[in-house]
């Protein structure tokens, strides 16, 4: 017998009354059986792939592409079971109620069971007011825990959906959940997206989009829907065209809304900190001079870049007689700057090396009045030990470090490029290390790197065609052996004198190749979450992987470290972004009152016009004073009595004893986060001014459901 999908507790028994849920049971059971289907089809499927034979070119693509398809709808299809069902709608013209999904289902006779969320037929479930009911004349959510429903409520929008309806104090419901235990990962909340978030989640794609709101307003929560909902709902995003890119804070971030996006049926986002984008990040540094990460943090400095480039782009002026083993050959300096402008418009420095040899040697080749064969001159003006040297010289092959740590090494050389800087400025920049990588040296990298290519690409491509070529001349001798033993020279044997077909036995799936970089772009969407943080040079490095300029922008000025003056609009005009739409999330669903009491007067007091949005319930538990010595029996007293959730400790340092559910963290890579209990440990001391500000305000609204502030003693009066 199958087993209720309902495990709903003894307070709530009034909700088990089976006119209530009947209609519920029998729609689980169907999907139950469904999925059993689905999964055994999808397993079925995906072993016929793997068992396929090899394939090649478009058609190895394709197959990779179906097997990657397929194993996702796997893994989410097997991970969540009926919990896949968010809770279904009624709409006024239509009594059958509509389930509402993490993906869409159909059973085997074509009946949709679950409809995506996604879709716009799904709206109404998200945005469904008692202002603007979207045609509903009810909703019901369900809250699962363990694969089961442990409780439901309905909204009614209309007198006729009255009837039968035991859940009607939707507001208390939903409030109630908010305040429910948090996880070291961030929990499902799909199902009670609100009607402001949901209308930022579907907003369109074009241009960019600021998500303006503060903090406990959902604005993660609306980033990371709004990454899966756009791959779903807007062809243009497909990972076929470049795909979606979502960018951190952090890495504890990151780590905490890690299952979100596959929870939502969706794998194909990358995800990244801005440092990830670089190599040199992993083990960058911060800058500690101040005035040297604000002279970085400019765009200007970024495109010094191009004339630091340039400057290695130099066209010989003198011309020269090229001795080949055949001939004399004159290069003029008409030649040389011919073959110096080759490159096609956007090639990147390395890359475009290949291109001006070989137009070198095809200038060259032409002039030639011996009896040599192009090939046989191309490999003696190889050997030609002037001729490269004036071309390594003229256009030498440069690694992004290097040309960055020259600029911090080689005063003429950073005035050279970036003749806007003061002497005095020029100085300051320099360091004795070059290579001493900070977080500030990132972007001038990335556009490095970029600009330049990679230093390797050349003799890769050398040693691909090597290989290519020796291929070539095994496979011809193997197929001239063939023809020579066929006696009669019909049949099949005959069609590999076909030059066609001795192509195609070249597997060139074999050759040297590099791994892609999944981060490189370019991207047909991005999404910024704590974009407030980013300075000038930093936006430069997404800029440049997006081209179309569709962006996601999430964020809160009054939030940002180093202050923000400015509005949405005129920071990222500034910066290169256009057609911006600012959309603000006012309403607080995550901090209580109680908290926000205490940390508004905090930010207020350096940002008059900040945006502190309203809280929407309290937790009646008084934020705490106390000395830090009492941070253990703080710790010990709350996990006593708290079997579930997690605390944060912000500001102990290396002073904190570890222990399970406690984390502890420094302000700033709190951010994005969230906790039951949060302790501060002497907040007064994580700066003053702006900065030291917006660290207490953001430490004191990561809390869910408690704050405690303790302070060393004497140390503040």
């Amino acid at each position: 017998m199958h087993s209720s999908a309902f495990d709903l507790p003894e307070n709530l028994f009034r909700k088990a009354d089976p006119a209530l849920i009947a209609g519920d049971e029998a729609h689980f059971a169907a999907i139950a059986m469904t999925l059993e289907q689905s999964i055994a089809e999808l397993s079925e499927r995906l072993d016929t792939e793997l068992k396929a034979s090899a394939r090649r070119g478009q058609a190895a693509m394709d197959r990779d592409l179906e097997v990657h398809r397929l194993n996702a709808r796997l893994r989410v299809l097997s991970r969540f079971g009926l919990d896949l069902c968010l809770g279904h709608m009624v709409a006024t013209d239509d009594p059958t109620p509509v389930y509402v999904g993490r993906l869409g289902l159909t059973d085997s006779a074509g009946r949709r069971l679950l409809l995506d969320w996604r879709s716009p037929a799904a709206e109404p479930f998200f945005g469904a007011t008692h202002a603007n009911p979207m045609g509903l004349a009810s909703r019901r959510r369900y809250r699962w825990k363990r694969g089961r429903i442990s409780d439901y409520w309905d909204e009614v929008f209309t007198p006729d959906g009255l009837a039968d309806h035991a859940a009607l104090d939707d507001q208390s419901a939903f409030i109630a959940s908010l305040g429910s235990s948090r996880s070291p990962r961030m929990r499902d909340v799909l199902s009670t997206i609100q009607a402001d978030q949901d209308a930022v989640i579907r907003a369109g794609s074009r241009g960019t989009l600021v998500v303006d709101g503060g903090p406990g307003t959902g604005k993660t929560v609306v980033a990371l829907h709004r990454s899966a909902y756009l791959l779903y709902s807007d062809p243009r995003l497909g990972h076929r065209r470049g795909g979606v890119l979502f960018v951190g804070p952090s890495g504890p971030y990151l780590a905490y809304v890690a299952d979100v996006l596959p929870s939502l049926g969706e794998e194909g986002v990358q995800t990244c900190m801005l440092r990830d984008l670089v190599a040199e990040g992993a083990s960058a540094t911060l800058e500690t001079d101040p005035e040297v990460a604000r002279l970085k943090s400019s765009a200007g400095l970024v495109h010094a870049i191009e004339p630091a480039v340039r400057f290695y782009e130099e066209t010989p002026t003198e011309g020269m007689t090229v001795q080949t083993h055949w001939s004399e050959i004159w290069l003029s300096p008409e030649d040389w700057a011919e073959a110096f402008d080759a490159p096609e418009p956007g090639t990147p420095h390395n890359d475009a090396r290949d291109q001006v040899w070989e137009k070198l040697v095809a200038i060259l080749v032409s002039k030639d009045d011996s009896e040599a064969s192009p090939e046989m001159l191309r490999k003696s003006l190889l050997q030609n030990r002037e001729l490269v040297t004036t071309f390594n010289r003229g256009w030498p092959v440069i690694d992004a470090a290097d040309l960055v740590g020259d600029l911090w090494s080689v005063p003429a050389y950073l005035r050279r490029c970036a003749p806007s800087l003061h002497p005095d400025e020029v100085r300051r920049l320099q360091r004795a290390e070059p290579a001493a990588w900070t977080v500030s040296d990132l972007p001038l990298l990335d556009a490095a790197r970029r600009r330049l290519g990679d230093p390797e690409v050349s003799r890769r491509k050398r040693r691909h065609d090597a290989s290519v070529a020796a291929e070539e001349e095994y496979r011809s001798h193997v197929i001239e052996s063939l023809l020579a033993a066929d006696d009669d020279g019909e049949g099949a044997v005959t069609m590999l004198s076909g030059d066609d077909l001795r192509d195609s036995l070249i597997d060139e799936s074999t050759m040297p190749s590099v791994d892609p970089d999944l981060l490189a772009g370019p991207f047909a969407h991005i999404v910024v979450d704590e974009a407030q943080e980013l300075t000038d040079a930093e936006w430069q490095m997404l800029l440049s992987r997006c081209p179309s300029r569709s962006f996601t922008v999430v964020g809160d000025r009054a939030q940002a470290r180093h202050g923000f003056t400015e509005s949405w609009p005129d920071r990222l005009t500034r910066v290169g972004l256009d057609r911006i739409t600012v959309s603000s999330l006012t309403i607080n669903y995550r901090t209580p009152e109680e908290v926000m009491a205490e940390a508004e007067p905090v930010i207020r007091a350096v940002l008059p016009d900040a945006n502190v949005p309203t809280s929407i319930r309290r937790s009646d538990i008084p934020v705490v004073h106390g000395s830090a010595a009492d941070l253990d029996s703080t710790l010990d007293v709350w996990l006593a009595a708290h079997g579930e959730g997690i605390a944060c400790v912000i500001g102990a340092g290396q002073a904190f004893r570890a222990r399970p559910r406690v984390r502890s963290l420094t302000p700033e890579l709190s951010k994005g986060l969230e906790f039951d209990l949060v302790v501060l440990i002497d907040p007064e001391a994580f700066g003053t001014g702006i900065e030291g500000a917006v660290d207490r305000y953001v430490a004191m609204t990561r809390a869910t459901q408690q704050l405690v502030i303790l302070t060393s003693d004497g140390l503040f009066d």
